[in-house]
């Protein structure tokens, strides 16, 4: 199937490309073909954020967005726009509130929205098909094709019907190939054909190595008396100690809901602590219990970001196609922010790829979209923060903090830092199991917290239990052998879904099981494994979570 341009991935920055590649074609009275491939079941399955939504590239892209009269009407992300803004730095029992004025203005979250990134999305893919886009859910790209020259050719989308053991079910069905004049990667965080890329043309020779957080989030229906829409709080301190990072969100949305949500840094050395354990005992901190008193959880998930920042970003062209989104990696970690940067990447990759087409070029390097970038409002927004997370690594939550808001009001005010620190990979911190101490976490009470298995079940996770894992192993011997002795295999805690656990231990014969059925698509396995022994690939399309309001 030929396009001009095929897009992997239905995320913000993906459907904000093809938008804006058939608001191109139109201007010059042009026509630019566009597919865009989704893994989940529906645009918006596998969409997950906080969310408090930036509408800077919103306004760039779609000006009347927030017009009830438009065609299409408004998105409803109009419909709560942020009217508070705190910032509790939590002790066990207490809090103290950071003010305002102690923070740069762009901190202050003022014109910003707060709602569902998934229902944004499908807002979004209605403003694309309108335009003449083709989008195709439940169609995992698998594979990445290659013309002789080396350029990219398009992509294949995964065989579906595919046993286990590798055989043909009766329902087979094979893969397409797409071919397209340039393909976009906007697949996520660690995507899969993303990585493969950077290492084939190796765009990340120039840059530091990606760093990531796990985020745990849950949707509640709480007391309509304790919920005051357009109210933002974030958090950080407490449950972590002074060997993790993170911190944590709860926005009232609309409708009577709160999304809340934990982010630990995957930079932590314990390897007896659990991302997911720690979500929950944040929630009984007295200020958040309060606020979750009388309602009820609605929906859970979780997600790895992007923290590396603007120093991580790896070369964003490649012959044939770009990095758009958080396949790049254009999140604001302080301000806890990535869709607009999501969409501004997606908007200036399809300008560029507009322009070569209409100029009938195909298969080059983009070399205009990471001119722009360069030139836009979003690499300078990344660059006054670009030394935040590593400085709060360096020398701590407290020390960190105080020393990356002093830098960030310099930054603000012109006096560009002479330095970029470094980062470390995330899978290089964890200690030995016998140097750290065990974590004691509280049993769920299934009221306020609970475990992770009736978790993922409100997660709506879904795969074809007879296919391949897609949590595959390069050595199946290396997590008994090595990771269990050395770190107690790590796996069984910083799985948010219940993947992966130690059966057999007990009685001298431990085994690793994988129950990849569970898989909420996070990445963090790929991620943190001390030995980069597990490969996460792509599962037959149309599997995984089914996030309907994340």
């Amino acid at each position: 199937m030929p396009y001009d341009v095929v897009i992997v991935g239905a995320g913000p920055a993906g459907l904000s490309a093809a938008i804006r590649l058939k608001q191109m074609a139109a201007a010059k009275d042009a026509e630019i073909s566009v597919c865009v491939l989704e893994k989940g079941s529906e645009v918006g399955a596998h969409i997950l954020s906080g969310a408090v939504i930036d509408p800077k590239s919103l306004d760039e892209l779609i000006p009347d967005w927030r017009d009830p009269n438009r065609p299409g009407g408004a998105c409803a992300l109009a419909e709560v726009p942020v009217t508070e803004n705190l910032h509790w730095v939590l002790t066990p029992k207490g809090k103290f509130t950071l003010p305002h004025f102690i923070t740069p203005p762009f901190m202050h979250n003022k014109g910003t929205y707060t709602g569902s990134l998934g229902n944004l999305c499908r807002w979004l893919a209605t403003q694309a098909e309108e335009l003449g886009v083709e989008i195709f859910p439940g169609f995992a790209a698998a594979e990445i094709l290659y013309n002789d020259d080396g350029s990219v050719k398009g992509v294949a989308t995964g065989d579906m019907g595919v046993a286990r053991d590798g055989t043909h079910k009766p329902d087979y069905t094979p893969g397409l190939e797409i071919h397209a004049k340039y393909t976009f990667l906007a697949e996520g965080v660690r995507g899969h054909l993303t990585k493969q890329l950077i290492r084939t043309f190796d765009l990340a020779k120039d840059a530091q190595p990606q760093v990531y957080g796990i985020g745990i989030k849950e949707l509640w229906d709480i007391d309509p008396a304790l919920h005051h829409p357009g109210r933002v709080i974030h958090t950080q301190g407490w449950p972590l100690g002074a060997d993790a990072n993170g911190g944590s969100w709860l926005y009232h949305q609309a409708n009577g809901q709160v999304s809340l949500g934990f982010v630990t840094w995957l930079n932590y050395s314990n390897p007896h602590l659990s991302p997911f354990h720690e979500m929950q005992r944040w929630k009984t901190h007295p200020e958040i219990a309060s606020i979750l008193k009388g309602g009820k959880r609605v929906s859970y998930g979780a997600r790895a970001i992007n923290d590396g920042g603007l120093q991580s970003i790896p070369k964003l062209v490649f012959p044939g196609g770009a990095l758009i989104g958080c396949s790049a990696g254009f999140l604001n970690v302080p301000r806890l922010k990535g869709t607009h940067g999501a969409m501004k990447s997606g908007i200036m990759a399809a300008e560029a790829a507009a322009d070569a087409i209409l100029a009938q070029r195909q298969h080059d390097e983009l070399a205009a979209y990471p001119q722009a970038f360069e030139a836009s409002w979003l690499y300078k927004e990344l660059s006054i923060v670009r030394n935040v997370v590593p400085l709060v690594k360096q020398f701590g939550e407290v020390i960190g903090t105080v020393l990356s808001g002093i830098v960030m009001w310099l930054e603000y005010f012109g006096l560009k830092m002479p330095f970029t620190m470094k980062h470390h990979p995330d899978h290089e911190s964890l200690r030995r199991k016998d140097q750290v101490a065990k974590i004691a976490y509280p049993k769920p009470d299934g009221v306020l917290t609970f475990d992770r298995l009736s978790s993922v079940f409100i997660s709506n996770t879904n795969h074809e239990e007879d296919q391949p894992v897609h949590l595959t192993l390069k050595d199946p011997d290396v997590p008994v052998t090595y990771n269990l002795p050395m770190y107690d295999e790590p796996a069984q805690r910083y799985c948010p879904a219940g993947v992966y656990e130690i059966v057999g231990e007990e009685t001298g014969d431990p085994k690793f099981v994988i129950n990849a059925q569970n898989c909420v698509h996070c990445k963090t396995c790929d991620i943190k494994d001390p030995t980069q022994n597990i490969n996460w690939v792509v599962p037959e399309g149309g599997g995984g979570p089914n996030y309907p309001n994340m």
